[in-house]
């Protein structure tokens, strides 16, 4: 459990603060055939590394996907933008009860072999939110800042 939510802020502190490095040479064959192999389809891809992983932006279905694999090969998770009426019922409930004064700025999914999660950033005057979802159940607070 440690490990996934090690890995999940990970992945959020790489995707947000977009400090990954343009890779200066092709990604490895063995990294292209674990992409090719599990999207099908996929159209525009570009890749990007940092030094633990290598990440790969592309279209799929009309939709901007972004996949992080590690070196080896091994999917580490997928990250789509979400429009909140995509959200699960109870997440989007739950979100229209708690936080209906926050204007909503970036939505994201992110899927692991384990888990389908959501990052939420919520915004209003004074604070800026970032809200991740519990399953199904409900959110808790990732990290709030004062504007």
């Amino acid at each position: 459990m440690k490990k996934t939510i090690i890995l999940t802020a990970f992945l959020l502190v790489s995707i947000v603060s977009s400090t990954l490095a343009n890779i200066k040479e092709p990604v490895s064959k063995r990294i292209q055939d674990a992409f090719n192999n599990e999207f099908v389809g996929a159209s525009e891809v570009k890749w990007e590394s940092s030094k633990t992983f290598v990440k790969a932006t592309f279209k799929l279905n009309d939709q901007v996907m972004f996949a992080f694999y590690t070196y080896n090969g091994d999917l580490l998770g997928v990250t789509r933008n979400l429009p909140s009426s995509q959200l699960p019922i109870n997440l989007l409930s739950d979100l229209k009860k708690q936080y209906g004064h926050y204007w909503i700025s970036d939505l994201f999914e992110m899927t692991t072999s384990v888990e389908t999660t959501y990052y939420l950033t919520l915004e209003d005057a004074d604070y800026t939110l970032v809200l991740r979802s519990n399953g199904a159940d409900g959110w808790y607070t990732f990290r709030k800042e004062k504007k």
